[in-house]
């Protein structure tokens, strides 16, 4: 599929501009005069212009009424709603010509928001911190969203232009050099990307194409009708082409259950099929994972390889949901559903992946939630502690390390980058940084006015209790609050990153080598504290886990430890509180 339907494309003799517009009646190409452009069956309207070479600057006039850009815009070089630009994606000279990806197991994950991993904020900003990363163990960088959004700073979830990368950031080709450079370093590089509802700044797509939005609403706005094929063609073109023209290894799919399925044969369904297409043609790794509240096994496989309508792995919610809960006590809202036994839900997402597989959520109102999930691969999840939701929606956008004791988290991290489940750290988790991550955007007037006023709704107990240290999220200051403190790693961050380094040693020595055909055993946690845990891996060995998830010595029979230990002391008499215990026995 390596035709483009949507957007502009550069000819022998200059550009192809085609734009979907059902509700149109006419539509001009704006270039340096109005071209009016031909009306297709479909309400495809199209035109041919010789001499138009890249970096050309467009836009569409919709019934002499409205310019808008291009909805498959490939770079807006002046924000959402400036011209579209031209971009010549087969000029740019790849160096890691060789480069075909990496298996799925050997995938140790970071999170990182591309404005704030840096000082200055860029693409290729982030090139001078790769080597970080592959000294520390990572794998893969996976990138909040990039696709165009309003304004000069944004989490990304609010993009409206899917196929431009934001010019916050850099230019295209600044973006395939880091992607380059991190393949230079056997770096993965994935992309998060939403397909559930566009920004509420910048999108015209209700003018010209209602058919794109069904009546339902998501969280976040107007549902997504993919029951139209020139909706659902919009969609799987745009993964195809980030895989494509910027070389991603793989993509996760954000809020994939908020994602309105009315068709017989699901958007997801086909998305993973065409990825699966294009590995085959291309003979690289292509990695899909997504997000997915439901739970929902039947879409999950960690061993279709290529993809052929199923996806690699889900985050875990749940296993990050348990672990908050035993770390600091807080029940409110989704962590309601974990504060019964949080330990044992900690054994069962170890055990068997998710911790609801069925059972009622309370917070759900009762609502089932979730799908047997033990006869899945351990490596179709994704296991983390923090990340860019967990953190940056608390009213303070606080981290872990500021309310939680080194010893606890120290534990919780070499069960969560040893176990078979691939681990994902959000940026600077590494080596325990406090910057903390609040929302942030920068919407203007009523949009602003409105984003500010949800959030002291939202969070109206937190403005009662911290007044003006909840930061604004409309004010520069609570971005710049989120940069990356990089100098710490080398300070107060020391001691973490070098435990995190030796737990990801381990992980690339012992345990990656052993995890493809990797299958779920036992877990269980006792009411002193007491964690136990074992995997059959791949060829045969027996991977083992003891911990102590608590606060206070825990007296036992010493027994013998089956096999070789690869983390921690031979657990005696007494074990430490959260002291943890790894072995492999090989037999």
């Amino acid at each position: 599929m390596n035709e483009r339907h949507f957007g502009a494309s550069l000819t022998a003799d200059g550009a192809s501009f085609r734009l979907w517009a059902p509700a149109a009646k006419r539509v001009d190409l704006l270039l340096d005069q109005p071209h009016p452009m031909l009306l297709n069956k479909d309400g495809w309207f199209s035109l041919d212009v010789p001499g138009v070479k890249a970096g050309a600057r467009y836009k569409f006039r919709i019934d002499d009424e409205i310019d808008v850009p291009d909805p498959a815009s490939a770079f807006q070089p002046e924000d959402v709603s400036g011209p579209s630009e031209v971009i010549d994606h087969a000029s740019y000279r790849w160096r890691a010509t060789d480069w075909r990806g990496r298996p799925w197991q050997e995938t140790v994950v970071t999170e990182a928001h591309v404005g704030t991993f840096t000082q200055q904020g860029t693409f290729r900003a982030m090139i001078d911190r790769l080597d970080h990363l592959v000294a520390t163990g990572i794998t893969a960088l996976e990138l909040l969203p990039l696709a165009d959004f309003a304004g000069a700073r944004n989490w990304g979830y609010d993009g409206v232009l899917w196929y431009a990368p934001d010019s916050a950031y850099g230019r295209p080709d600044d973006l395939k050099t880091l992607i380059d450079e991190a393949h230079l370093r056997g770096l993965m590089v994935f992309l998060d990307v939403v397909y559930n509802h566009f920004g509420p700044e910048g999108n015209y797509l209700g003018r010209y194409a209602p058919g794109f939005f069904t009546d339902a609403q998501t969280p976040w706005g107007s549902a997504i009708d993919y029951r139209v094929p020139q909706v659902r063609a919009f969609a799987i073109e745009n993964a195809l082409y980030w895989l494509r023209e910027y070389r991603f290894d793989g993509l996760r799919l954000d809020a994939v259950h908020t994602i309105a399925e009315l068709g017989e044969i699901s958007m997801l369904h086909d998305l993973s099929a065409a990825a699966g297409d294009f590995a085959r043609e291309t003979g690289r790794h292509i990695q899909l994972v997504h997000e997915n509240d439901d739970n929902r096994v039947s879409v999950l496989d960690a061993e279709q390889n290529p993809p052929r309508g199923k996806y690699r792995a889900q985050w875990n919610d749940d296993y990050h949901h348990a672990w908050h809960v035993l770390l600091t006590g807080e029940t409110q809202g989704y962590y309601s559903d974990f504060q019964r036994s949080p330990l044992r839900d900690i054994a069962r997402a170890l055990g068997s992946g998710f911790v609801y597989q069925g059972e009622a959520s309370a917070h759900r109102n009762g609502q089932l939630r979730g799908e047997p999930s033990g006869g899945l691969a351990p490596t179709a999840f994704i296991n983390f502690l923090q990340n860019h939701d967990q953190i940056g929606n608390r009213a303070l956008g606080d981290r872990l390390e500021g309310t939680v004791s080194p010893e606890a988290l120290e534990a919780a991290l070499a069960i969560t980058l040893l176990a078979p489940a691939i681990p994902m750290l959000f940026m600077g988790e590494e080596w325990g940084s406090k910057a903390p991550f609040p929302f942030f955007c920068d919407f203007k007037d009523d949009l602003a006015k409105a984003v500010r006023e949800g959030r002291r709704r939202e969070y109206a107990w937190a403005y009662a209790k911290y007044g003006d240290e909840v930061p604004d999220p409309l004010d520069a200051s609570t971005f710049q609050s989120a940069v990356l403190d990089w100098e710490s790693r080398k300070t107060t961050g020391r001691k973490r990153l070098a435990l995190v380094r030796e737990l990801l040693a381990i992980r690339a020595r012992e345990i990656i080598p052993r995890l493809a055909g990797a299958r779920f055993g036992d877990a269980r946690a006792a009411d002193n504290g007491l964690l136990t845990a074992d995997w059959r891996l791949g060829d045969g060995a027996t991977l083992r886990l003891t911990a102590n998830l608590s606060k206070t010595a825990i007296t036992q029979k010493p027994g013998r430890t089956n096999g070789s230990l690869i983390w921690g002391d031979a657990p005696g008499e007494v074990v430490k509180p959260w002291a943890v215990f790894w072995s492999l026995d090989a037999r």
